[in-house]
């Protein structure tokens, strides 16, 4: 995620910035993984299936208040070109008002939500996991600053310190009581470490104040966000809901397991790239000049790295299903086609949220996440009632294309360019990948029947890809990526030195 040579020269320190902040996300995003993979394979031995179940239910019950009560000020603060001390108290203040009153409904509902799952022994997990939203409410807001200046090596201490404190406690409060109550303490300890490390690694210390000015100037950006959040939780849920419901718990879990393998790795890509970018968006906003060059750079990026893994999850889906899950598996193949075609068009929308956020227009997001909302609505039904979770797959990824030409129009608004501009980082990438397929069709490595076979499959493919488009570069200046990997990987070696 660097700028193009002419604004790394303007602008070396925040191109250091972002190049660094992608480093340290990265390794937050790989550390957590591994010691959340450590914490399931521990637990998982441990407790039994019916005690994740119910702290699921907990969660889901919390995910659903904090989700229809999204204030968007952490968005609006890192957006904002002016400084921000005066509205950091003000933010700090709702959002404990917040807390308070969310965690008192939780309470107060927690009877009811055990009811509706038939699960009466959740009343008091939901009470007590329900603290944890008074410790992310009380947390130093000064840690929005991390984000905000791309200072990621701390963001990386403060969220890491929290998986350490869920993993120890849970393990061990695990070990002794061996039931669902090591999951909640876990929970809770994670975010109570994350409260207390909070005001140990940044110096700023809030206090109470409310000033109305202040809470409208926020929340004129925020609402969009609580628009655009509000949707993404019934686009992202909704699917999962609707085949549970309508096709069954089995179906559900072939789509899930579908979703998850087809996504992961887009997922992270597009995870790391949003979150050092719209910082770096929100400093620049004013000229567009650099924007579109900044835009262009990671768009170029995030199609490089998330179309041919998307790719080559799509052809080699069944070889992976059969040798690692089992033939049981199988059924969910086609639909895990499907959504990984679903990956590619997210990687591309993944990089317009940031930029409308940063160009403070986030309006534009939830108008795009409408447009999706509603063709889901019109399409779930009569698809999966006519192929079932494949059915279902493509009616989740049919509204990514189409909603994606408003969003793409709206960047041609904002960034004053052309569409060719957008097209070319697109179209190199996505020959590339339908090169990876055509080699795989050719020499018949989707009918691979070992490990080595699987493994040397990627490895074809990925080295396809890097000659495509080395090949590409040599002959297209304005495309010469991998000379610009090597810059990023230079820029990040001299700095580090």
């Amino acid at each position: 995620m660097n700028f193009p040579h002419e604004i790394m020269r303007e602008e070396s320190p925040l191109s250091q910035k972002v190049v660094r902040g992608g480093a340290w996300i990265f390794a937050l995003r790989i550390m957590r993984h591994i010691f959340e993979l450590i914490r399931i394979i521990i637990l998982a031995r441990i407790l039994a299936p019916h005690d994740f179940g119910l702290l699921g239910i907990a969660l889901l019950a919390i995910a659903i208040l904090e989700t229809f009560s999204q204030t968007g000020f952490q968005q609006a603060l890192i957006q904002k070109k002016d400084k921000i001390e005066d509205s950091l108290n003000t933010a700090w203040t709702i959002l404990i008002i917040r807390g308070l009153i969310l965690f008192g409904i939780l309470y107060l509902a927690a009877p009811f939500v055990a009811s509706f799952f038939g699960a009466p022994e959740t009343t008091l997990i939901i009470q007590v996991i329900g603290i944890s939203i008074l410790f992310q409410a009380f947390t130093n807001i000064g840690v929005i600053y991390f984000q905000k200046e791309l200072e990621f090596d701390k963001q990386f201490i403060y969220q890491l310190s929290g998986t350490l404190a869920d993993v120890i406690v849970a393990v061990s409060a695990a070990l002794l009581l061996k039931n669902v109550w090591a999951l909640v303490f876990g929970f809770l300890a994670g975010n109570f470490v994350r409260l207390i490390v909070s005001y140990l690694v940044h110096p700023w210390r809030p206090s109470f104040s409310l000033k109305i000015e202040k809470a409208k100037e926020l929340f004129s950006f925020g609402k969009w966000i609580l628009g655009s959040s509000v949707l993404l939780f019934l686009i992202n849920q909704g699917d999962d809901l609707f085949v549970g419901k309508y096709l069954g718990l089995a179906a559900l879990g072939f789509y899930q397991m579908a979703f998850r393998i087809s996504n992961m790795p887009v997922t992270e890509i597009t995870h790391i790239i949003s979150q050092v970018s719209f910082p770096a968006y929100s400093k620049i906003q004013d000229d567009i000049r650099r924007l579109k060059q900044a835009y262009t750079k990671v768009l170029k990026f995030a199609t490089f790295l998330s179309f041919p893994i998307a790719g080559i999850i799509f052809i080699l889906a069944p070889v992976f299903t059969n040798l690692f899950l089992g033939e049981k598996w199988m059924p969910m193949v086609p639909a895990m086609r499907v959504l990984c075609i679903f990956a590619i068009a997210r990687s591309i929308g993944a990089t317009y949220g940031p930029l409308f956020f940063g160009a403070n227009k986030p309006r534009f997001l939830t108008i795009t996440t409408f447009i999706k909302f509603i063709l889901l609505v019109i399409l779930i039904y009569p698809l999966t009632k006519l192929w079932g979770i494949t059915g279902t797959a493509l009616a989740t990824t049919i509204p990514v294309f189409i909603s994606q030409s408003y969003g793409i129009s709206r960047v041609l608004r904002i960034l004053r360019c052309k569409l060719k501009e957008i097209l070319m980082p697109i179209f190199i990438p996505f020959s590339g990948t339908l090169l990876i397929i055509a080699v795989f069709f050719i020499t018949k490595y989707i009918t691979a029947s070992n490990i080595t076979l699987f493994i040397a499959g990627i490895i074809l493919g990925i080295s396809v890809y890097l000659g495509f488009t080395f090949y590409i570069g040599k002959h297209n200046t304005k495309y010469n990526i991998l000379e610009e990997v090597k810059g990023i990987i230079e820029n990040f070696r001299l700095k580090g030195e």
